[in-house]
């Protein structure tokens, strides 16, 4: 199936020179996002994962599904007051400044292979710092599991020594 055929691109969003890759499309075409939850489980299946990690909002999309297809738990990370319980931390930056994500401080036990999904990596700081809370935590990163990459990004730089996959690859904006 043709992935990319089914992102919208959405030239001067959020600001003058992006093109924002549009995935509404893609999650809004059932046989089009059960091929992708399928194609990426596949690539994980027999891999031994204890929970699969997502970050706020889309992670929540492709994390939950991928711990369903794979029998996993699904861990959300959220922004900061979000979540009820007792929460752990990490500050990353951002292009345009910094961000901070929580997640629940019991939600990984030392030794527990994590899996960490989301629908886009840019230059993979907001997936290095999914990967903080995780090790911080005492857990063990498995790989990052995207839909999309933005490979003139770079972000496999910074996720080297890490596991990357990734369905639809652009090499330029």
């Amino acid at each position: 199936m043709d992935l990319k055929a089914k992102i919208r691109n959405i030239k001067d969003f959020p600001k003058k020179g992006i093109v924002f890759r549009d995935i509404t499309p893609l999650i809004g075409d059932g046989e089009a996002l059960k091929y992708t939850i399928d194609v990426m489980a596949d690539y994980y299946r027999g891999k031994k994962i204890d929970s699969i990690l997502g970050a706020e909002a889309r992670g929540f999309i492709f994390g939950a599904a991928l711990a369903y297809s794979l029998g996993t738990g699904f861990i959300p990370v959220r922004k900061p007051g979000k979540l009820p319980y007792d929460t752990c931390k990490v500050s990353y930056d951002l292009e345009y400044g910094s961000n901070v994500m929580e997640m629940h401080v019991d939600a990984i036990k030392p030794g527990d292979n994590i899996l960490i999904a989301d629908d886009l990596a840019a230059t993979g700081g907001t997936a290095k710092a999914q990967a903080e809370l995780v090790e911080k935590s005492g857990g063990k990163v498995v790989g990052f599991c995207f839909l999309v990459e933005l490979e003139f990004l770079n972000p496999r730089d910074t996720l080297k020594g890490y596991d990357v996959m990734s369905l639809i690859k652009y090499d330029s904006e």
